[in-house]
């Protein structure tokens, strides 16, 4: 196994950690940066607020994201041990 090999397979690790994250991160930071507006407007500086619609929004989100997530990891698992067959001997 060669470095370039181990290199390859963390870089196609990393793409796939923000691919496979991106969608709830960025959910995450749209409900936040709208909880937050709401308190600048109410004035409401309650620090828990914010983890009540996040919990949810992220809830929902792996509703709809979870079978596209499970399948990019189910893929990148798949080269990564067809990958490992080539280079075991």
């Amino acid at each position: 196994m060669s470095q370039e090999f181990v290199i390859t397979i963390a870089q196609k690790a990393i793409y796939t950690l923000f691919i496979v994250s991106g969608p709830l991160l960025i959910i995450a930071l749209v409900i936040g940066l709208i909880v937050s507006i709401f308190q600048a407007t109410t004035q409401i500086q309650e620090q828990t607020l914010a983890f009540i619609p996040k919990i949810v929004a992220i809830l929902v989100a792996l509703i709809f994201f979870g079978p596209w997530m499970l399948t990019k990891l189910v893929e990148f698992t798949f080269q990564i041990f067809s990958n490992l067959n080539n280079f075991v001997g």
